[in-house]
């Protein structure tokens, strides 16, 4: 049997938090630009349904942080979900630049900004922007998860609720926009709610992610998230003591998302594979 390969060396701490205060400070300068932009906003195009939409401030925003991150650091990669990967280096950006486009579309609040930094394949830093909710999550790999708001004096440090039961858990999902799928998910839903206290569906996969960072739900689950959804509110769950993955040892991603702590982690997978979460749905 080949050995396992070891994980890279990690970067230096300096280096660390020169990324993790560039992700913030974009986030920041990308979620002020989205904030100007409400109230005029024109659907560019569809994606995977009729549903599933990009706005011209989609687009406005991954242009913002390309170019803030050329400029501050010309060598690195950028891989987004408006424009894909471009350049190559030892680091590289995952940005995506509006989380919940739907709900900006419609005025509702939880929409992000997502900005993380992987070292060599490691995401080191993060930041998730929150604008309506006054919030901005930040984390550096063994370094904690952090929340900044205007409700509050200064940084608060975040942990994920532990010892909660999966009959008194709050869980939060979401849905993605092809009709079968949907409707596949929904019957995955219908098995979990009597299981627990109830389910919330914010439409951000980033917020979810970094509410059960701040215990403001217990755990997370979803089908369908692409890498740019969970980059950074993954760090800062992680960071913030939550186990995250997919089913049978399988690392988080499309197939499934799954975060929080480890006893009730363990209680919510089992469940999902009992629902067969991680399946594809019928065509139909």
């Amino acid at each position: 049997m080949r050995a396992a390969t070891p994980p890279p060396p990690p970067p230096p701490s300096s280096e660390v938090a020169e990324l993790a205060e560039l992700a913030s400070s974009i986030a920041r300068q990308a979620a002020e630009l989205l904030l100007a932009g409400r109230g005029r906003v024109a659907v560019v195009q569809t994606k995977s349904s009729p549903t599933d939409v990009v706005t011209e401030m989609d687009r406005a925003a991954e242009r913002l942080i390309r170019d803030r991150l050329a400029a501050a650091r010309p060598g690195d990669a950028v891989l987004g979900e408006e424009g894909g990967q471009t350049g190559a280096g030892r680091v590289r950006w995952i940005v995506d630049p509006l989380d919940g486009t739907v709900n900006y579309l419609y005025g509702l609040p939880d929409w992000a900004v997502s900005i993380a930094a992987e070292v060599a394949g490691e995401v080191e830093a993060g930041a998730v922007c929150v604008p309506l909710r006054r919030s901005l999550f930040t984390a550096t790999r063994g370094g904690g998860a952090w929340l900044e708001s205007a409700w509050r004096q200064g940084r608060q440090r975040l942990a994920c609720n532990s010892g909660v039961r999966l009959s008194a858990a709050l869980v939060a999902t979401g849905f993605g926009y092809a009709a079968d799928r949907r409707a596949w998910q929904g019957r995955v839903a219908a098995a979990v709610l009597p299981r627990v206290r109830d389910i919330r569906r914010s439409g951000s996969a980033a917020t979810d992610l970094c509410s059960v960072a701040a215990g403001q739900v217990d755990a997370y689950y979803e089908q369908g998230v692409q890498y740019w959804d969970i980059a950074a509110g993954g760090l800062i769950a992680r960071e913030a003591g939550a186990r995250m993955g997919g089913l049978h040892g399988q690392p988080a991603g499309p197939d499934l998302t799954i975060a929080a702590a480890d006893g009730l982690f363990a209680d919510l997978h089992d469940l999902l594979a009992e629902a067969s979460a991680a399946g594809e749905p019928a065509a139909g």
